[in-house]
């Protein structure tokens, strides 16, 4: 539904259905839905997008499980642990809403 152009209406749902479009290879929603302040934005659309299918293809997506949300009216925060082939990633994701839409900003990463 999300992948398919439905907008998510908080930031949970947007960092649930991020998560999916890794697990499926989707790049082109990841990069519809990163917001043009995170450090791996850029104009060079087929190399950022190789980069992520590069991703994809080598990560199993295992589960997903939601430690804590953060909501608010501009600005939220998701904190999620990842089981990836590669190990487990626990990461604090913010996340801004431009005009109706919620996008990914940038995330810190913690030690499992």
């Amino acid at each position: 539904m999300y992948h398919k152009g439905a907008l998510p209406k908080n930031a949970l749902i947007l960092m649930k259905s991020r998560y999916s479009a890794y697990a499926t290879g989707n790049s082109k929603y990841i990069i519809k839905t990163t917001h043009p302040d995170n450090p791996d934005f850029t104009d060079d659309l087929k190399s950022w997008r190789e980069s992520i299918d590069q991703f994809c293809k080598e990560t199993e997506f295992e589960g997903l499980q939601i430690l804590d949300w953060i909501d608010g009216e501009e600005e939220a925060f998701v904190t999620f642990s990842a089981s990836l082939s590669g190990g487990t990633m626990i990461e604090k994701s913010r996340f801004l809403k431009v005009g109706r839409e919620w996008l990914y900003v940038d995330g810190e990463i913690t030690p499992p």
